[in-house]
Order: C-alpha cells, then structure tokens, then sequence
C-alpha cells in the first residue's frame, strides 16, 4: 500500500473479524476494502465457477493420481494424499501442503475458474511487459488439498508482497490473519523476514514474549468462499475437514511499490547490477502502466 496515500489511519486495532459480504460492487470492493487494506471474505465472487460442486478428492485423485509432491522429506503421490485426507489416522496430521501449480500440473482448469475475481484493479501479473523475472518463481495459481489437522506450516506474508486470493472449492479451511501493524510482535527470520519464527499453535512465550500482545483474527472460509486480504498480512490457515482451495496471487497499482521494492532487495547482495536496472525497470514500468490504466479503465 505504499504508492497509496491514505486519508485517515487504518483502522486495524478496531478489527475484530473479516466481514463476509455478498453483492459488492467494484466501487464498495475498492473502496471499503482495497484502499483501506482490509480482509474480506466474498460470499458470492465464486458462484458461476463451474469448479465449484466438480472438483472433489475422489476427481483428483481419478484424473491427477499420479502427480507427486514432497513434503517434509517424503514424496506422495495424489492419489495417497487423497486417500489419507479421506481415512485420517488419529493423531496423525495430513501432509500439508499439498500444492500444484496449475498452470503446470493441469492448465486445462484454468477454465473452470472463470470469471476471474477482480480486485478493483487490472491484474499486472499478466501484463505483457512485464519480466518473469520479476515473479522470481513464484507460484501465480496454486491449488491446495488438505484434510483434518493439517495447517499451513508457518506464519507468514506471501512473496514478493502479492495480494492473496484463495476461493474454497471443497470443504472449509479457517484463516488466522494478524494486520501489518503487528509485525513487531511476529519475530521475523533473519534470513527471511516474510516469515515468522513463532508457532502459533504452540507459542513459546518465554522464546517469543511480545507474540503475547499480538492480536489474531480468525476466519473460517467455507466451500464456495473467497478470502481477499491485501499484501503485509501475516497468516496461516488450519483445517478440520477434507479441503479444496485455489490461491491466486495478485497484482495492482496498491502494491507494485513493495513488489518493485523488494525485487531490488532481494537480489541487491548478489546481483547488485541486475537489482538497480531492475529497480528502474519496475519504476517506470510501474508509471505506464498507470497511465495506461487510467486511459484504458479508469475507476
């Protein structure tokens, strides 16, 4: 939210809850949530998705068995992971993640996911100027199965300060979100500073005494939901129960800053020459695009 000028402070200390809304228009989504840098969950963004009441465990593992993943060390298979998320032994937690990327792994979804959730602004991911480089990797649709007692391995704000935007196509999956202002309390690693060295579902407060004051927000997205929260977010997520969902990393005018920013930042020691051209390149690409968007498609 750096290359947005607010009006008023961001009201995270009164946040108790992510608001759940239906029928919100472009302007309200914008302005309400967007702007502000506040979490929604989208009751209805989803709704003439074809995936959603298709794609099951049982497709997955029919169609996509085969496809591998290793977690924690050991490789699985879908088809195992599927029967796992569908037999869990007690006391045993699902492996998780269990992410695909699906413009690699299955392209032909990407069709089931339409219309595409728009978050105020046109999506820079796709533009065509912009460098694959500059993603550095960085997984632009990703799909998740998970099942009872299975969480996110750790607290984190995702890569290169993207937005975030995952829809449940199966099952449920509660969210645990902590604003932006509560950064000083999350004990960022020294060799990554987007992820957090307390575990939250067993905080060691002697370890870690300021987590103490850090306030969470929890919500529980269920199947058909989207869950939208802007870049600087810490979160993590927990499941109680057979889960399908799709995250979406996003681009627009609210966070290409911080994402031009930190593709310096990460590559300033070791490729110091390619950080600086990269810095410039980001910065006046950043300023075309604006105009381009404002002549294209204004607000």
């Amino acid at each position: 939210m750096s290359a947005q000028v607010l009006s008023k402070p961001i009201p995270y200390a009164a946040l108790t809850t992510v608001d759940k809304r239906s029928n919100l228009s472009r302007k309200e989504l914008i302005e309400e949530y967007i702007k502000p840098g506040l979490p929604v969950v989208l009751t209805d963004a989803a709704a003439k998705w074809s995936a959603l009441g298709k794609f099951t465990p049982e497709l997955f593992k029919e169609k996509y068995g085969h496809l591998t993943k290793e977690i924690k060390g050991q490789t699985y298979t879908m088809a195992e992971v599927v029967d796992i998320i569908r037999n869990p032994t007690p006391g045993v937690p699902v492996p998780y993640p269990f992410c695909l990327n699906v413009d690699q792994a299955f392209p032909e979804l990407m069709a089931e996911f339409k219309p595409q959730i728009n978050l105020g602004k046109p999506d820079r991911v796709q533009h065509p100027l912009l460098s694959k480089m500059m993603l550095l990797n960085t997984v632009v649709n990703e799909i998740f199965l998970g099942g009872a007692g299975s969480c996110f391995p750790y607290l984190h704000v995702d890569a290169l300060f993207l937005h975030t935007q995952i829809t449940q196509l199966y099952g449920s999956k509660d969210f645990i979100l902590y604003s932006p202002d509560q950064t000083p309390y999350m004990y960022p690693k020294q060799d990554n500073a987007k992820v957090s060295e307390v575990d939250i579902f067993n905080p060691d407060y002697e370890k870690y005494p300021l987590f103490r004051h850090a306030k969470p927000v929890r919500v529980t997205v269920e199947e058909g939901e989207s869950i939208l929260f802007p870049t600087k977010w810490w979160h993590t997520t927990q499941i109680h129960e057979p889960c399908i969902s799709i995250a979406r990393s996003y681009l627009n005018e609210w966070n290409w800053a911080d994402f031009v920013q930190d593709n310096f930042e990460l590559r300033k020691k070791r490729y110091p020459a390619l950080a600086l051209a990269m810095l410039a390149y980001g910065k006046a690409l950043g300023s075309f695009i604006n105009l381009q968007e404002k002549i294209t498609a204004p607000v």
